[in-house]
């Protein structure tokens, strides 16, 4: 079993390749079509706050006790595959 600051530090890196795809994303979008534009800006929208959704859980799982952090990486875990699947959803627009 990972420990938490592995954990921790895994989801940080991943949240950072996010970021990249994030702005891949936000780039297509800058070249986009008005109506395909306005709709992908809505889901980038979405995606960002899915995301902040993330470090704020990461937050709260770093100040857990070690006890109670694998009930917690539960929650992060399931706001993670939210994630993945709003971006594929985006993604899924331009492909």
């Amino acid at each position: 079993m990972e420990d938490k600051k592995s954990y921790l530090q895994k989801m940080a890196d991943q949240l950072k390749e996010w970021d990249t795809k994030i702005d891949e994303l936000k780039a297509k979008a800058d070249k986009a079509k008005t109506e395909a534009k306005s709709d992908l800006l809505k889901q980038i929208d979405e995606l960002l706050v899915k995301k902040e959704k993330i470090r704020n859980k990461m937050k709260q799982l770093q100040a857990a006790g070690d006890g109670s952090w694998n009930d917690m990486k539960t929650g992060v875990e399931k706001s993670w595959e939210e994630l993945k699947g709003a971006f594929s959803k985006a993604s899924a627009r331009f492909n």
